[in-house]
């Protein structure tokens, strides 16, 4: 029997993307140009592996799976209770952890719902908790709130009392955040941060959140691929509640993992925030797109990436401040430093902005004595995405005098604004020849390393205008 033609309505089901809407495959095209050909520093961004974009665009997509393996709300899901099974095994084995103790869930969407996830499982609303400041480095999701408005849901759910770093030396203040919850007496303590370079004394954390009962909860986004590979202090061995992002160091795709000791209920308290509590069916895909990822993860090979990680992010350290730079804490444990530009009188947006210009890709990031988060004084640098390059120290040397000189003609653009307002500064870099010739040797400079799941030699910069 013959099969039934494809219904008119349907024939674009098969057709392929450059096919059926140029329009997104041209711009798809141009950002894998923009990847190759720049020098990606953003710290919470890294380049996946092929193998992980496959799983991740594959028709996993197509099942609704709410409910957890063997407890779902829709049949059909015997393939996808095993994906979602071999990945809580992997991640647990990553990690190192023992299925007796500890458990996990790998459903949430990102980092920021894991974190919501997590503060529902723990507390009640309007329950106290405690996080880093975000100009010390913390994350929104740890309890932002300015002094005239709740930013986070963390914050506007619950009650938060920010701790902060030392300003003079950039570390964590753990004696004053000891005074601070002897006053406020949070149910929970949470450690981690979106742009710290130092390591954390989770046992002091631990000494504190015992003294008034409260949950240690770690949120290891940043670090977590470190952390895997035991190149960062194990936040396991104290902490009841560990969440990450799996995109950053553990290069993986974007979503969240949320781990909890098998204790008080959490296993059951965490699996029922994230679903019915906080969201609906998983998205099948990222989740096998995780478990590759977690493979990926347990290998020496990663070992060996992270390690490299470390390395060049104290070589870029280094390299500029023998330009003259301030480092915060004048160095860095982990993946990222902070770049304080404030004796320069020069705004972290405008950096950013240079960079954008010149095919690096940075973020503005505020520092210690803050205020404008908009507008703050510092930027953030981070190196995994240039070691997936296959960068070595070397390299980010030469990466610190391309920076060096954005900075040099950041500050020639803003003396010829002749104002400290951004759009006087953004005009005045029309015609700035220096930002042209940079532009084209940070090019050059790029396009000469290995691009991780993307043949770039299919690609042409003339495709890309």
């Amino acid at each position: 029997m013959a099969s039934p033609e494809v219904d008119p309505w349907n024939t674009c089901l098969n057709t392929p993307l450059q096919e059926d809407d140029a329009e997104i495959y041209d711009l798809i095209q141009k950002e894998k140009y923009r990847q190759f050909s720049g020098l990606e520093l953003i710290a919470s961004e890294n380049f996946t592996s092929l193998a992980v974009m496959e799983a991740n665009g594959s028709p996993l997509t197509n099942k609704y799976s709410e409910g957890l393996p063997g407890a779902r709300y829709y049949g059909g899901n015997e393939y996808i209770d095993q994906i979602e099974n071999l990945c809580r095994k992997r991640a647990l084995s990553a990690f190192h952890l023992n299925p007796a103790e500890w458990g996990v869930n790998v459903q949430s969407y990102s980092g920021s719902t894991a974190n919501f996830s997590a503060l529902t499982a723990l507390l009640q609303p309007h329950d106290r908790l405690m996080g880093l400041d975000l100009p010390s480095g913390g994350h929104l999701t740890h309890g932002w709130q300015t002094s005239k408005k709740k930013i986070s849901s963390s914050s506007i759910y619950f009650e938060s009392m920010p701790y902060q770093v030392n300003l003079e030396t950039g570390i964590i203040d753990y004696d004053q955040l000891e005074k601070t919850a002897s006053i406020y007496r949070p149910k929970l303590i949470i450690c981690g941060a979106s742009a710290y370079p130092r390591d954390w004394d989770y046992a002091k954390l631990r000494k504190v959140a015992d003294k008034h009962g409260a949950f240690l909860l770690a949120d290891i986004a940043h670090i977590s691929g470190l952390v895997a590979s035991k190149e960062a202090n194990n936040p396991f061995e104290l902490c009841d509640v560990v969440t990450t992002t799996t995109h950053k160091t553990l290069r993986g795709p974007r979503a969240g993992l949320i781990f909890f000791r098998k204790k008080d209920d959490l296993e059951d308290r965490v699996n029922n925030a994230v679903f019915p509590s906080c969201q609906g069916g998983p998205h099948n895909n990222t989740i096998a797109a995780i478990a590759v990822c977690l493979k990926q993860v347990a290998t020496p090979e990663f070992q060996q990436y992270s390690k490299q990680v470390k390395l060049n992010a104290k070589a870029l350290s280094k390299a500029l401040t023998d330009h003259g730079y301030q480092i915060v804490t004048e160095g860095t444990d982990n993946h990222l430093i902070l770049w304080d530009l404030r004796s320069l009188k020069l705004t972290g947006s405008k950096v950013e902005k240079i960079c954008d210009m010149v095919n690096i890709t940075v973020n503005k990031n505020s520092i210690r004595g803050d205020v404008n988060m908009v507008s703050p004084g510092g930027i953030r640098l981070g190196t995994p995405a240039l070691t997936s390059r296959s960068f070595k120290e070397e390299d980010f040397v030469k990466v610190a005098e391309l920076l060096h000189r954005a900075v040099q003609i950041a500050l020639k653009v803003q003396e010829k604004a002749g104002s400290k307002m951004m759009k006087d500064f953004m005009m005045a870099c029309q015609d700035v020849e220096e930002i042209s010739i940079l532009n084209k040797e940070v090019e050059k400079f790029a396009t000469g390393f290995p691009m991780p799941g993307f043949d770039p030699n299919n690609l042409t910069s003339g495709e890309t205008e």
